[in-house]
């Protein structure tokens, strides 16, 4: 049985996330330890102790989620001995891809942490300076909500399930597109809570940031294949990671057809790993006949244990 690890996206943090992990096994609080070294930064505090509009803000939530997603990779390997070779491909959810390739080996975690807390201040400032808003279309298949966009000047940003699809664009027109859907026969359209249009053209600033930076660090070939965000296709060659990890910023997650390939490849066991349970639901609404684990306290990793 083919085995996919995936990991968890911006969205799914929450105050307090790893504390249990941290306070009872060394290996995690080490991830935490070299993040905040990496960061120059007590980010951990923020985690366990913090406001939780300190923790949502971009440049703190993405390094804080890839480190909650780095202590339970660790924490996997050493109490069930899986490797990062049992599993046939890496993938995550936008910040997540970042996760999968610390994972693989590509990139070093003190890397990657500085990678993401860059990552979230330029797509930060772009939201600042290009005012935007995301929703969620609920209930609508995948060419309708392409329509949607069309006519109301916005951008399918996420794929993220059959019948979950979020957009992005100007307040305006995600407002107007809000109205829209409904007349269209969503079931539900909902404006989140989030402070840009991520994964649209109203990011591009932010892309050409990161192309810079990106640019200045080292990326390995992964150990295993990894699946893009904009490809939703593995690849496993360090200079087109780069290329498509700038495409990302601007570009569509296409996280459906990504659980769709790997399923149609043979993958039957998805492990996520790192905080909340958003994608084992997102998996388990897009294919079926799959087992899906997610890992995200010592509750989750227990029950894991068992199925050895």
């Amino acid at each position: 049985m083919l085995k996919a690890l995936v990991f968890p996206g911006q969205g799914s943090q929450s105050i307090g996330m790893g504390k249990d992990f941290y306070d009872t096994f060394p290996v995690a609080k080490e991830v935490f330890q070299e993040v905040d070294d990496a960061l120059n930064f007590k980010l951990s505090d923020v985690i366990f102790n913090g406001k939780a509009e300190d923790l949502t803000a971009t440049q703190n939530a993405q390094p804080a989620l890839m480190a909650m997603s780095m202590a339970v990779w660790r924490l996997v390997q050493q109490e069930t001995g899986l490797r990062i070779k049992d599993f046939a491909y890496a993938a995550g959810h936008s910040l997540g891809e970042y996760s999968a390739l610390c994972a693989a080996e590509s990139l070093s975690l003190a890397d990657t942490a500085r990678l993401l807390q860059k990552r979230g201040l330029a797509m930060a400032k772009a939201a600042q300076n290009q005012k935007g808003l995301m929703a969620a279309i609920i209930g609508m298949d995948a060419d309708s909500v392409q329509s949607l966009a069309k006519q109301t000047d916005t951008f399918v940003a996420n794929d993220n399930s059959i019948g979950q699809i979020v957009i992005s664009g100007s307040v305006e027109n995600i407002e107007k597109a809000c109205l829209k859907a409904k007349e269209m026969g969503a079931k539900r359209a909902l404006p989140l809570n989030v402070a840009g249009a991520f994964h649209s053209p109203l990011m591009q600033s932010a892309a050409e940031e990161m192309k810079t930076v990106l640019g200045a660090v080292s990326f390995k070939t992964p150990l295993i294949p990894i699946v893009p965000n904009v490809l939703a296709e593995p690849i496993n060659n360090a200079d087109l990671i780069k290329e498509l990890l700038y495409k990302q910023i601007t570009g569509q997650v296409r996280w459906t057809e990504t659980v769709q390939y790997l399923n149609k490849q043979g993958v039957a066991e998805f492990i996520e790993a790192g905080a909340g349970k958003v994608l084992g639901g997102l998996i388990k609404r897009t294919v079926s006949d799959v087992q899906v684990f997610s890992i995200n306290d010592i509750l989750s990793l227990e029950e894991f244990k068992k199925t050895f």
